[in-house]
């Protein structure tokens, strides 16, 4: 597969399918192999692309360099490499300082945008208390976690539910940066919502009901200062409603795509 050379990075990516482009921007958590349940979904009416972050997955980064403010250009670059002018972007998380970057910095080249599970670098209050907790909580994470412990990604209730799937991931999340140093590598990158006044771009915020990072009426607020965004609740999923409900995260962005004339 191929790698694109960045300065004091190399940045692995996949493509998938054939059609209009679509390209999943993974969270701290993930890497390319997160999307296992949106490729198959997707490919067979998209070109699919999926990535690795600066550090993550299969994407190696000098150390110092993780900064996330590499991130959008280095996703312009794998845009460039794989012959996509313009695409849909859907972010989870870590994703959505991404593909808001590439958006303010590049809006021709973003055709709609999915935030899942993030603020993007958008400061509202309620983002600022969040972001405050969120600092506590990854420094806590630098243990290592028992095999049964629900990484806070997910649902606090994913081991009752669906073990193999809480264990999957937290597996995936371990070939990553530590959760401390990438959310270190996105602290420079904020925005005042007044830096959004002349949006134009299809913009889709989904939340999980139980998100234990930014909770539901974060994300609403979040929302409601991206002018003509629009707002989904998913039922019983945590911080990763691609990965915890795939059926229902899929419905609603196909659903989005093809409101905002997408195909």
């Amino acid at each position: 597969m191929p790698f694109v050379q960045r300065p004091q990075a190399a940045i692995y990516y996949e493509t998938a399918g054939e059609g209009p482009p679509l390209v999943f921007a993974h969270g701290a958590g993930g890497n390319t192999l997160v999307w296992w349940q949106q490729v198959p979904h997707f490919a067979p009416r998209y070109r699919v692309l999926t990535f690795d972050h600066r550090g993550f997955g299969r994407s190696p980064c000098e150390a110092g360099a993780e900064s996330g403010r590499h991130f959008a250009a280095d996703l312009a670059a794998v845009l460039d490499d794989a012959g996509m002018a313009r695409a849909a972007l859907v972010c989870q998380s870590m994703g959505g300082w991404t593909g808001l970057q590439l958006a303010l910095a590049m809006p021709t080249r973003v055709a709609a945008l999915v935030l899942s599970g993030t603020p993007a670098g958008i400061i509202t209050p309620k983002v600022g208390r969040a972001l405050m907790a969120l600092a506590q909580t990854a420094a806590q994470l630098e243990r290592a976690p028992g095999w049964n412990e629900p990484h806070p990604a997910l649902a606090a209730d994913i081991f009752s539910r669906d073990p193999s799937r809480g264990f999957l991931y937290a597996q995936i999340a371990a070939l990553n940066l530590p959760i401390e140093l990438a959310r270190r590598a996105l602290h420079e990158l904020s925005l005042d919502p007044v830096q959004l006044a002349s949006w134009s771009i299809p913009t889709l915020v989904v939340a999980g009901q139980h998100d234990r990072l930014f909770a539901p009426d974060v994300l609403e607020e979040v929302a409601a200062v991206i002018p003509g965004a629009r707002f989904a609740l998913i039922p019983r999923a945590g911080h990763s409603p691609y990965f915890e409900a795939p059926d229902e995260f899929n419905r609603l962005v196909d659903e989005f795509l093809a409101a905002a004339r997408y195909s």
